[in-house]
């Protein structure tokens, strides 16, 4: 939900949302309003179906996205609409369950209310699952001219930088005068950087001598940027040598160790004073929960996760809940909180609909324990790594082991054989067929025709 407060097509003037309500038919059952439909908010919601609740579900966006994806997506590896599901259509035949696209303002716990872009809304329960957005270290030049990658017009404005980089290179004669457009820097050797290099370098290797011939593949190069001692630091150390050793055989340079300090826009200045002289910073290091207004200090951790308890009630207050990466639990094998990742945010929606349900009857709830069932990692072509409790495994196999994990994980069957499609296309072709530069301007113009 990070972004700014005014973001929805007509602006509603500050006045009329002081007025007005947002439409939602009152109802004799309590009513559960969640914010955030991502992986959090969707299982709640999901699990609330035929709960005796009314549920209200405040989202800025219209469909649900599926995120491990983003970098296929910034790629050219896959459509947004196959990683993407409307929220309509999801809860289309749940009974008394409301959509509204807004964006929340300010919580008034005293009075169970949240007031929104378009109105005021009460609550019985107010669940805030609205995850994380980025987060630049207070560096103002990276957070203007670096591209993120947490949405799917994120992943679009990449996909579009990336190939308008390779046609500016055209208009050049010398390598030097190519380098600002042929160096792609990644900062953050996490799952999302570590995952979008070996997607680059793929495309790289197997797509730009295709499409330009005229450029020279063996001078485009792609630097991983990491500043703890090693890429994929919350997995095994077996695992993060191994993907950093796939991503050197796929000839991304890793760089460990090294933080970055400045971006002007052409030249990326890091923490051993070193350049790299690039137009092109995709940014996946960072990502910090948007404050909000009205809640009490008390209730935020100094990163800005939102404090909870075992129930995933938020500190000092009874009637509101945080759930997934906004939520910070302390439990004794993660005193630093859990880490923000999607197992985590399934198993703590799925709790909670069990404890409003016990509610509802008057019963006790039911304390969290995080079960973790492994992580893993994709670098390209045949090469994954990944992390279970009791075993650690790597390359062809644990790549299809990560696609199947991911391919089920999407909404939507029709979703899953369009995303298999593209899959086994780009397998056997070693081609991306969807490289297109699409903007909104291309539309306009368009209409003006």
């Amino acid at each position: 939900m990070a972004g700014p407060f005014c973001w929805y097509a007509v602006c509603i003037p500050p006045f009329l949302i002081q007025l007005q309500m947002i439409n939602i038919p009152e109802s004799e059952k309590k009513r559960v309003v969640i914010i955030g439909c991502g992986f959090a908010g969707m299982k709640l919601a999901r699990n609330l179906r035929n709960s005796g609740y009314q549920v209200v579900i405040l989202d800025r966006y219209n469909y649900h996205q599926f995120q491990p994806l983003f970098y296929q997506v910034a790629t050219s590896g896959l459509e947004p609409g196959s990683i993407s599901f409307p929220l309509r259509k999801v809860f289309q035949h749940y009974t008394d369950f409301y959509i509204r696209l807004a964006e929340v303002n300010r919580v008034d716990a005293d009075k169970q209310q949240v007031w929104t872009s378009m109105g005021m809304l009460r609550y019985d329960y107010l669940v805030l699952a609205q995850g994380a957005g980025n987060f630049f270290f207070g560096m103002k030049n990276m957070e203007e001219k670096a591209i993120p990658m947490k949405s799917i017009p994120e992943a679009l404005t990449l996909r579009n930088q990336i190939l308008k980089n390779f046609e500016k290179a055209l208009a050049y004669k010398t390598e030097e005068e190519r380098a600002v457009f042929f160096n792609l820097v990644v900062v953050g050797g996490g799952p999302s950087g570590v995952e979008i290099s070996g997607a680059l370098a793929e495309m790289i290797k197997n797509v730009i001598p295709k499409d330009f011939p005229e450029l020279r593949q063996s001078h485009i190069n792609i630097h991983l940027i990491e500043t703890t001692p090693r890429v994929l630091s919350s997995m095994s150390e077996k695992s993060s040598a191994k993907a950093k050793e796939f991503l050197e055989r796929l000839g991304v340079t890793v760089k460990t160790g090294t933080s970055v300090r400045d971006f002007d826009g052409k030249v990326v200045t890091l923490s051993d004073q070193t350049t790299i002289q690039s137009g092109l910073v995709i940014w996946t290091a960072g990502i910090r929960v948007r404050r909000m207004d009205g809640l009490r200090d008390s209730s935020f951790h100094g990163n800005g996760r939102i404090l909870v308890d075992r129930y995933n009630r938020i500190t000092g207050y009874d009637r509101i809940f945080a759930i997934g990466d906004a939520a910070l639990m302390k439990e004794e094998r993660y005193q630093n909180g859990h880490p923000q990742v999607a197992p985590v945010a399934q198993q703590q929606a799925a709790l909670l609909a069990l404890n409003l349900k016990r509610l509802k009857n008057c019963r006790e709830m039911a304390p969290f324990t995080y079960r973790d069932k492994g992580t893993m990692a994709t670098i390209g072509r045949n090469l994954a790594v990944v992390d279970l409790p009791y075993a650690h495994f790597h390359g062809t196999f644990a790549w299809f082991v990560w696609m199947f994990v991911h391919l089920m994980s999407i909404v939507g069957t029709k979703n899953r054989i369009i995303i298999f499609l593209n899959w086994f296309w780009n397998y056997v072709t070693y081609d991306q067929s969807l490289r297109l530069i699409l903007t909104p301007r291309d539309c306009h113009e368009t209409q003006e025709e």
